[in-house]
């Protein structure tokens, strides 16, 4: 792919009052005069091995900061299902619109991105009358939430893949359309097995925003300010489970388990609205065709004629229905195959880590606090996952700006400048003090909660401790999201689809293992092991991944390129 072709990468668009005027970063009066050095290159850098070795500027101006002239795209050219409706319009370059536009564009998609986790964490108070009322087992009541959250796992795949091509916006409509009506459906259900597949179709219609929204993220911020953004985005996902519980047992206790999928449905269509009328398509355009080359004018008045057999035609039509059936069935699930990439496998893993803590600490506040010595009633222990919450927000509002920086810091402490003396920003430049914290962090709190709950000390011990898991584990999910978009500048979607696939697994994985395990062994060594576990094979990722990171890079750009 040449130069000129990934300059595109990243063009979206804004209208005259979305392009800030106060901002100070220069802007050219005449945009046709730029030539292909004056466009920054933000989609196939080539990466240095080490930080000392000297390459050509255009070599690395993806990561640099740069600013490009936005201009609106007129309504009967944007892209995405009902783009005419869109308040924001679609700009060619989404990184030029003003800072308040991009807030509102991130806060949107980050509230679309609780209604997943927010399906499978609303529906534990539910259970034990769903188990009731549809005369079932528990167990099988328990695979309501667990089919859910493998959905999770895997239709993003499928989400990430058509978003790259559609565009996220049409990806963002389908995907709540769909998740509306299977949430009706689902409070509708007359049996469990009907009610587990709508569950299934709920689960997978609600996760497009876990992996596309990021992919809009990284459209919309520079990679200098894209920490901050990537927390704020974050808050939607990790939040909204652990709110949804006290909600789900309001609901529950008022109105019966059926409310808990109507409380879903009616957040899905406000979330459909705000996405129709507030959110612009922000995938990058692609370059423009070559201009076409003419043929002579007797050619063009008098074209040759040429007859196809039955055999040819057939084989062209077996050949176009071959690529459609690739695309739809077989694509999708190559994204699995970034995972052997080194700097994809181990960022991946160390974000799918803490995911599983989490869920054995989610299902252990439920299965502890119900019971003696705490006995507290559904709605209290609903509470007592607000600490979790309070540490993730805690996390995003000052953990995004601190990767930031610590981005800036980096790239100034290495000297690496392009040639208009703007900084050069790698992905791995995210990862110092705050991971090797973050990896020490989440662990130990696990280990914490896990022995004062055990023990049966205060409940406000066990609060504690898990206000810093939330604080540490944030601090992970964070910095992983973020290094993958730009691990992946092409493919940022995909990258987190990948990330999204292996943590719901684990999280699917530990919230089955979760009770059985805290049954044989208790609480307090459960989370020891899990703990320990976590700490060392975490801060071992982040050491391979501060070592060899640079040098894995080159090799995974020279592997993607030669792909395309």
């Amino acid at each position: 792919m040449s130069e000129q072709e990934n300059s595109h990468h990243h063009a979206s668009s804004d209208s005259d009052d979305e392009i800030d005027p106060h901002d100070p970063r220069p802007r050219r009066e005449h945009p046709q005069e730029e030539t292909e050095d004056d466009i920054p290159n933000d989609a196939n850098p080539i990466n240095p091995v080490t930080t000392n070795i000297t390459l050509p500027p255009q070599s690395l101006r993806r990561l640099s900061a740069f600013t490009q002239t936005a201009c609106v795209i007129p309504r009967s050219e944007r892209r995405g299902l009902f783009a005419s409706l869109a308040i924001i319009p679609e700009v060619n370059t989404p990184w030029g619109y003003k800072n308040k536009t991009k807030w509102t564009v991130t806060l949107i998609v980050a509230l679309a991105a609780a209604a997943a986790p927010m399906g499978s964490g609303i529906f534990y108070p539910a259970l034990p009358q769903l188990t009731i009322d549809l005369n079932t087992t528990p167990t099988t009541a328990n695979l309501t939430v667990a089919m859910y959250m493998l959905a999770m796992a895997i239709f993003p795949l499928w989400w990430s893949s058509f978003s790259e091509t559609l565009g996220r916006r049409t990806i963002y409509i389908i995907s709540f359309s769909l998740f509306v009506i299977f949430s009706v459906v689902s409070a509708l259900s007359v049996n469990i097995a009907m009610l587990i597949v709508m569950r299934i179709l709920g689960g997978g219609a609600s996760a497009s925003v876990q992996a596309v929204g990021a992919g809009t993220i990284a459209d919309l911020w520079e990679p200098a300010e894209r920490g901050r953004a990537m927390g704020i985005f974050y808050l939607g996902p990790l939040v909204g489970p652990l709110i949804a519980p006290i909600l789900g047992g309001a609901l529950s206790e008022a109105f019966g388990w059926r409310a808990t999928m109507y409380f879903l449905a009616i957040y899905g269509g406000v979330m459909l609205i705000m996405i129709i009328f507030c959110l612009p398509e922000t995938l990058p355009r692609p370059p423009p065709p070559p201009p076409a080359v003419n043929l002579p004018e007797q050619d063009q008045s008098h074209p040759p004629l040429k007859r196809i057999s039955t055999a040819a035609s057939a084989k062209i039509k077996t050949k176009r229905a071959v690529a459609v059936l690739r695309r739809l069935f077989i694509e999708p699930l190559e994204v699995i195959l970034y995972l052997r990439y080194p700097p994809v496998q181990v960022s991946v893993y160390s974000a799918a880590i803490a995911f599983g803590s989490l869920f054995i600490i989610n299902i252990s506040i439920q299965a502890t606090f119900a019971h003696a010595p705490y006995s507290f009633p559904s709605l209290i222990v609903g509470l007592l996952y607000l600490p979790l919450s309070f540490g993730y927000i805690t996390a995003s509002l000052t953990g995004g700006p601190w990767i930031d920086y610590i981005m800036k810091r980096q790239a100034k402490k290495a000297g690496r400048f392009d040639d208009k003396g703007k900084l050069i920003f790698l992905p791995e430049d995210r990862m110092a003090e705050n991971m090797w914290l973050a990896a020490t962090l989440y662990p130990g709190a696990m280990i914490w909660y896990g022995w004062s709950s055990e023990k049966g000390l205060p409940w406000i011990v066990a609060c504690i401790a898990n206000f810093f898991f939330g604080c540490g584990s944030m601090l992970v999910f964070g910095t992983v999201t973020t290094m993958l978009t730009e691990f992946m500048p092409k493919k940022s979607s995909s990258g987190v689809a990948v990330n999204n696939f292996v943590r719901n697994i684990f999280s699917c994985v530990g919230s089955i293992v979760a009770q059985p395990l805290i049954n044989a062994i208790g609480n307090g060594w459960l989370c020891t092991a899990v703990g320990l576990f976590a700490w060392v094979t975490g801060n071992l990722a982040i050491w391979m991944l501060r070592r060899k990171a640079t040098a894995w890079r080159v090799s995974m750009d020279k592997a993607l390129n030669k792909r395309e």
